[in-house]
C-alpha cells in the first residue's frame, strides 16, 4: 500500500492589492505581475481586461457589457512528504468565480486555469538538459523515458487527496499557450464558447508531459482570438463544464497570454487556416502592462535547482519508494 502524504491548501485573492507569497514561484505570471514599482497599476490593467473579455464573450442578455466580474484565487497546494511538519509547494493554479451584478450572484468559475510548479522546474531545467549534455556525443533527442512520471503522480496524488476534494468539486482545466514549435490546422469542428478547433499531429513535450498528469489536449480559438489556446483537461472539454465556466478560463488565461507573449496572442492578424505560431513575429500590439519576461527564463533555471535541493535530494529515497508503489491506473481520473 502506497504512503500517505499529508496535504495543505492554502488560497489567496489575485486583487490590486496581491503581494506574492514567500513559496509562490517568481517565474508564474500572475506573480511576475505584482512586484516593482507599477505593480498596483499592472494588476487593475490585468483585471479589467479578464472583466472585459469576459463581458464580450457574455454577451447575451447582457446588453452594456458590464453584467459580470471575474474574482481570482491563488490556490497553493502543499505537501508534507516525510510527517515532520516541512511542506513544499508542490502545484499552484487559479480558481475564478463568477460575480452576476444582474443576479446579485456568485457562480462557480473555472478551476485550474494556469499552472505552476516548482517540480516541473526542476523536471525542464535540470533533468532535461542534464540529460541532453550526457549524450552530447551521441546526441538524442528524446527526453528520459521516465521524464515527468514524479511529477504526474503527485499531481493526480493531491488532486485525489481528501484536502483537495473537500473544498474543490469541479474538475481541473488548464490553460495554456500553444507550442512554438508545432504546426496546427484549422477542423470545421466550432464550439459555440470554445470556438473553432485545432488540430496537430505531432504532440509537444509539455503535451506529453501534461498527458502523464492524468490530462488530454485540444486546441481551441475563440472568438475574436488572435491564435488557439491549449486546454488540459480529464473528462469531457465540451460537456463536463457550463458556458460561463470556460468563458472563465478563457477570459482569464488569454488576458495572460496577451501580456506575455503578446507576438502569438495579441497579434494584428488571426491565425490561419494552417498556423505555427512564433515569437518572433512583429506585427502585434503590446498591453499597457509591464514585465520582463528575460527574467522570468532566468528564473526558471533557478527555481529548479531550489527544488533539486530542497525537495527532490532531501526526499529522494521516500519519493522513489512512494512513487515505485503510487498505482495511477487504480486512482480515479481526476474525480470522474
Amino acid at each position: 500500500m502506497s504512503k500517505k502524504f499529508n496535504c495543505s491548501i492554502k488560497r489567496i485573492r489575485f486583487d490590486e492589492n496581491y503581494r506574492p507569497a514567500d513559496s509562490t514561484r517568481l517565474t508564474t505570471n500572475f506573480a511576475n505581475l505584482a512586484r516593482g514599482e507599477h505593480r498596483e497599476e499592472n494588476l487593475r490593467k490585468t483585471l479589467r481586461m479578464i472583466n472585459n473579455r469576459f463581458n464580450a464573450l457574455a454577451h447575451w442578455d447582457n446588453p452594456t457589457a458590464d453584467r459580470y466580474s471575474v474574482e481570482v484565487d491563488i490556490i497553493s497546494i502543499d505537501m508534507d512528504v516525510a510527517g515532520n511538519g516541512h511542506t513544499f509547494p508542490v502545484i499552484e493554479t487559479l480558481k475564478t468565480t463568477i460575480v452576476d451584478h444582474k443576479e446579485n450572484t456568485r457562480i462557480d468559475g473555472m478551476m485550474g486555469n494556469s499552472f505552476s510548479s516548482y517540480v516541473r522546474d526542476y523536471d525542464f531545467s535540470v533533468v532535461l538538459p542534464e540529460h541532453f549534455n550526457n549524450h552530447s556525443t551521441s546526441p538524442v533527442s528524446a527526453p528520459p523515458e521516465d521524464f515527468g512520471d514524479l511529477h504526474g503522480k503527485l499531481f493526480q496524488y493531491l488532486l485525489n487527496s481528501e484536502a483537495y476534494k473537500a473544498q474543490f468539486n469541479n474538475k481541473l482545466v488548464i490553460c495554456l499557450s500553444v507550442s512554438t514549435s508545432k504546426t496546427y490546422h484549422r477542423t470545421t469542428n466550432q464550439h459555440p464558447v470554445l470556438g473553432v478547433e485545432y488540430k496537430q499531429d505531432d504532440y509537444s513535450l509539455t503535451d506529453d508531459y501534461f498527458h502523464k498528469m492524468g490530462l488530454t489536449v485540444r486546441y481551441f480559438m475563440p472568438a475574436n482570438s488572435a491564435a488557439p489556446l491549449a486546454f488540459y483537461f480529464a473528462g469531457d472539454l465540451l460537456t463536463d463544464y457550463t458556458d460561463l465556466e470556460l468563458i472563465s478560463a478563457i477570459s482569464t488565461m488569454e488576458t495572460f497570454q496577451k501580456i506575455y507573449r503578446p507576438e502569438i496572442y495579441n497579434a494584428n492578424a488571426t491565425a490561419g487556416e494552417v498556423y505555427q505560431p512564433s515569437l518572433k513575429y512583429q506585427d502585434y500590439s503590446l498591453t499597457q502592462i509591464v514585465y520582463d519576461r528575460a527574467e522570468r527564463s532566468q528564473m526558471a533555471v533557478k527555481q529548479g535547482k531550489f527544488t533539486e535541493e530542497q525537495f527532490i535530494k532531501p526526499y529522494q529515497a521516500i519519493l522513489e519508494e512512494w512513487a515505485a508503489s503510487y498505482d495511477v491506473a487504480s486512482k480515479k481520473n481526476l474525480h470522474q
